[in-house]
Parts: C-alpha cells; sequence; structure tokens
C-alpha cells in the first residue's frame, strides 16, 4: 500500500472527503489529479466506485474510469478548432441554419438549453426535432446541449467522418489517452452513476447516463465520452500548450472561463474549465499553470445528491492556498 499523502495531497484529499460524511453524502467516492506548469503534486483516490444497488462494493482507483458528461463537449470544440486549423471548417461561416460554428462553441447559436429526444422514434427524428426548433435572438448566451448536438453533427458532416473517429484521431490518438472513449464501454473499471429504474436500464455502469446521448447511440457532441483522472490531465495540460490548441486556449472555444460558482478560488480572467453532470471537473488557468481535475461520481445511485458545487470550490480553494495562487 502507497503511504498516506502528505503535503498538498492531504490538503485536497481532506477537503474532498468531507464531502463523503454524513447520511447524504455528495458522492460515494472520487479521484482528484492536481498539477502545477506540468508536475503533479497530487493523484489519489478515495471511496467507492460502486456501493449501491447489491454486489460487492467497487473501492475507487486512481485509474476508475469515469462517465465525464458534459466534459465530453471540450473533445467536440477540440476536434472544430483542428479542423479548422487545417482548413477544413470556416468558424465564422454558416453551418446550420445561417448559425456559425463559433455561435455553436460558445453557445450563442440561439438553440434552447435542452429537449427530451426519448419520445421521437429514431436518429433520424431526434436530430429532426432539433432542427425544427425555433431560435432565440442571435448572439444571446445560453448553454445549450443542443447547440453542441448539432456541432457534433457538422463536424461529422464536414469531415465525412464519424465524431468518435475523429475524437480518435485528433485528441485522443496524438495525445495517448488510451482510457478516453465513448461508451459502452468494459464496465470492470468504471465508477457507476444512476440507477434509473424507470428507464429499465438500472444502475448504470459502463453505459453513458445522459439520456439525450443514449437516445442518440451513445455518441454525441455534448456528452458520451468515458474517460480518466490522468487522461483528463494531460488533455488540460495539452490545452496549456499555446502550441498545441492556441486558439482554444486564447478564445475560450468550448470551455467555461472565469467561474467563481464552481471553480472557487482558482477562478480568474484566464482560467479555463468545465463541469459534468456525473460530478466531474477540470480547471486549468495558464497563467498560473495550476491544472486541477475532480471526478466524482456524485449521482450514484441518485442526481439528487451533490447538486451543489460546493466540493469543487472546497478543493479549488485547498489547491489555490497551498500553491499560493489565491487571488492571482
Amino acid at each position: 500500500m502507497s503511504a498516506p499523502p502528505t503535503g498538498v495531497a492531504a490538503r485536497l484529499v481532506s477537503a474532498a472527503e468531507a464531502f463523503m460524511a454524513g447520511p447524504e453524502p455528495s458522492y460515494p467516492g472520487f479521484v482528484l489529479l492536481a498539477a502545477r506548469h506540468g508536475a503533479v503534486v497530487a493523484h489519489e483516490a478515495r471511496g467507492w466506485a460502486v456501493c449501491h444497488g447489491g454486489g460487492e462494493p467497487v473501492p475507487m482507483a486512481r485509474d476508475t474510469v469515469f462517465d465525464i458528461a458534459s466534459l465530453s463537449k471540450l473533445f467536440t470544440a477540440t476536434v472544430a478548432v483542428r479542423l479548422a486549423e487545417r482548413g477544413a471548417l470556416a468558424l465564422d461561416a454558416p453551418v446550420w441554419r445561417g448559425v456559425t460554428a463559433r455561435a455553436l462553441l460558445t453557445h450563442t447559436g440561439g438553440l434552447p438549453a435542452v429537449i427530451d429526444l426519448g419520445p421521437y422514434p429514431d436518429r433520424a427524428a431526434r436530430l429532426a426535432a432539433i432542427d425544427a426548433l425555433p431560435l432565440t435572438t442571435p448572439g444571446r448566451r445560453v448553454y445549450s446541449d443542443l447547440g453542441f448536438i448539432v456541432l457534433g453533427e457538422v463536424l461529422q458532416r464536414v469531415a465525412g467522418k464519424p465524431l468518435d473517429a475523429l475524437v480518435a484521431e485528433l485528441v485522443t490518438g496524438p495525445l495517448g489517452m488510451a482510457d478516453t472513449r465513448y461508451g459502452p464501454v468494459d464496465p470492470g473499471r468504471v465508477a457507476a452513476t444512476e440507477d434509473q429504474p424507470w428507464t429499465g436500464r438500472g444502475m448504470l455502469r459502463g453505459q453513458v447516463h445522459d439520456e439525450n446521448a443514449y437516445h442518440l447511440g451513445g455518441v454525441a457532441g455534448h456528452a458520451g465520452l468515458f474517460s480518466t483522472a490522468r487522461d483528463l490531465a494531460v488533455f488540460g495540460q495539452a490545452v496549456l500548450d499555446e502550441d498545441w490548441a492556441g486558439a482554444m486556449r486564447r478564445e475560450g472555444l468550448g470551455w467555461q472561463r472565469n467561474e467563481p460558482a464552481w471553480m472557487g478560488a482558482l477562478a480568474s480572467p484566464t482560467a479555463l474549465g468545465h463541469t459534468g453532470f456525473t460530478g466531474t471537473s477540470l480547471v486549468a488557468d495558464p497563467a498560473t499553470g495550476v491544472l486541477l481535475v475532480l471526478l466524482t461520481n456524485r449521482v450514484h445511485p441518485t442526481r439528487a445528491r451533490g447538486t451543489d458545487s460546493a466540493y469543487r470550490r472546497a478543493v479549488a480553494g485547498e489547491l489555490a492556498a497551498a500553491i499560493g495562487t489565491q487571488g492571482a
């Protein structure tokens, strides 16, 4: 067994463990990875990857695979930027109903946040339902899963390849992210998400949690990817590298910027990040060199727990204080 963490790692673990306590914990377990200037200062796992639904509990491990939910949007955005850099996609040209790829990337394309695609009979009908939606005022920001679903379809059309193949070719392959892929995946290393008796899917483990991603076959622009803390740290560090994804970093395409509501003390005008509904998050700041990946299974066994980002802010606050970036 490895020795207990000390220093920064111990502070981060303590902050995250606090949200596993009490009769209704925010999550059963977590994996965190923190780094600065490319050097890992903490990579720890605690709690349970699976502890509901019968059977033997499965402890969380540093290489546990998570359904990363909306962190998938960052990979869709990266594909868009890489295609634009190759001249295959013009970010400021209309790509769908007069809407540009840049507008879809920045949630200003006029689509609502979400609709339920379940009632439609097949993939074609589901995409047609999105296509028929009225658009709101152009330029108004509305965080939209639907916009990224459309963007994923646009990228497939432009490149002539499925989205999962594009992500593998342009992102996960070049970065050596062997544990990052769309589901379904082998459940053996996967943290369980929600028990869904009302859908007939039961306890989800290795199947995508997001309902609309599921209805679209598991591969969609807004959700569907599974990954590990290490892989996401590799991805985050690559984005901090100006040479690899400079346009994405400078313009924040697809990323959230300076979000104290969940970044806590790591929020700054230069901080980039994203969260996932299942309890995942990634924040990276090129100004300070800080990177924090926090993966939890907060929807296991119900999405009613961990709905506040207090746990994200707490861990971020400890990291900021420990390495002297608070208020930077």
